[in-house]
């Protein structure tokens, strides 16, 4: 049901000693959570974003109807990021492209809203070579690897126009930045050095207004949870929280020395979620409890793509012999089913949301969900028109 804004007519009321009152037009209260031009449901409305890199072919999958929308073509699409609403793909000459996946929700913490809308290109972006995209409703930062950050009007890109806020120029490095509380937590990187050493507050224009003394060596991978902003340290992993107003930084370090090798480098997990998977190396994975603080080393065989469910989930690991494979809290595994073949494994990845997981097959036109709390039942094989090279989930 479409939510709309309407007018009552207070009717006249004929009062015996002081005669008849004019009507009087009244405007009621737009009520909570209404957005213009979108519709409200009860329940996630998520859609994939399928770029096929042969054609560039863009294409929206809805997963409650099926039904697959056309988006276009990105010219030697080489990646998707995704931000929960919109895809950012880049093209082969490194502009990105913007799509409305049409599909979003609103955590208010104590409820949720869930939305949808119609699919759309938004249009080119400004800058090259994104790294990272991230959002809040207020602002989307796009995050490039020349060390710059623009920061979008997301009120803007939500009724279809890229409009820019403001910029952060660092020292050029493979930095973030991350709109967090208010504010944009970004990554300081010292001259030459191609990582951060940590991360510093800026306001929603740019400004720096705070220094989060926790450093964070050869800073690399991030991830936004419900307990705060998570980076990759060479040491471990470095918490940033905030808390009336103040911003802190915790490091939750390795278990034991890691190899370079064995470092986490890049975090999975799902929306909301507070249990982060990253590679540790080429034949096991790390699970990361923000909540508790507490890494866990699973050995899961050669592995090409991983992520994770959440508390009480299951990690869940693709290995380069084609199967999918979850493990339990412990690392002990618990299920493993073929999907792949070896050749398909390389670029494909694992999207999740509270009761899927979806899996593409970069050689076929096929996207598998995969039902993770049933022992990884195919629950169906979606047909997505054209090679599911690049896929990201959104609506979550």
């Amino acid at each position: 049901m479409k939510l709309k804004a309407v007018t009552a007519i207070v009717a006249a009321l004929t009062l015996a000693a002081c005669g008849g009152e004019q009507p009087k037009e009244v405007t009621a209260e737009v009520p909570h959570g209404y957005v213009e031009g979108a519709e409200e449901a009860a329940e996630a409305q998520s859609r994939l974003i399928v770029a096929d890199p042969e054609t560039g072919a863009v294409r929206v999958v809805d997963l409650i109807t099926e039904e697959v929308h056309e988006v276009g073509r990105v010219d030697g699409v080489r990646a998707v990021t995704g931000d929960g609403r919109f895809g950012y793909l880049t093209a082969g000459d490194g502009t990105i492209r913007v799509v409305d996946s049409g599909s979003w929700m609103v955590d208010h913490g104590d409820h949720v809203h869930y939305y949808r809308a119609k699919v759309r290109d938004v249009g080119v972006a400004p800058g090259k070579q994104l790294l990272a995209a991230y959002s809040d409703p207020a602002v989307s930062t796009l995050s490039y690897s020349d060390g710059s950050a623009t920061l979008l009007d997301r009120a803007a890109l939500d009724k279809g126009t890229v409009t820019e806020l403001g910029k952060i120029t660092r020292e050029p490095h493979a930095g973030v930045a991350i709109p967090y509380r208010e504010h944009i937590i970004a990554t300081v990187a010292d001259a030459g050095k191609p990582f951060a050493r940590g991360v510093r507050v800026h306001d929603r224009q740019g400004k720096a207004v705070a220094e989060i003394d926790q450093p964070c060596p050869e800073l690399r991978g991030q991830a936004v949870t419900r307990r705060g902003v998570v980076f990759g340290c060479a040491d471990g992993a470095l918490l940033v929280t905030e808390k009336e107003g103040a911003f802190a930084g915790v490091k939750i370090p390795y278990p034991r020395s890691v190899t370079a090798q064995e470092r986490a480098t890049a975090f999975f997990h799902r929306p909301g979620g507070a249990t982060l998977a990253a590679r540790a190396g080429d034949s096991a994975v790390w699970s990361l409890d923000v909540g508790r603080r507490s890494w866990q080393y699973v050995e899961t065989g050669q592995v090409a793509a991983v992520n994770a469910v959440g508390e009480g989930g299951p990690l869940l690991a693709l290995t380069r012999d084609g199967k999918l494979r979850s493990f339990d809290a412990a690392g002990k595994e618990q299920t493993a089913v073929p999907l792949l073949t070896p050749e398909g494994t390389a670029a494909a990845s694992i999207q999740v949301d509270s009761t899927r997981a979806y899996l593409n097959n970069p050689l076929s036109a096929e996207v598998y969900e995969i039902d993770y709390n049933d022992n990884l039942r195919r629950a169906r094989t979606l047909k997505v028109g054209g090679k599911a090279g690049h896929i990201v989930e959104t609506g979550r």
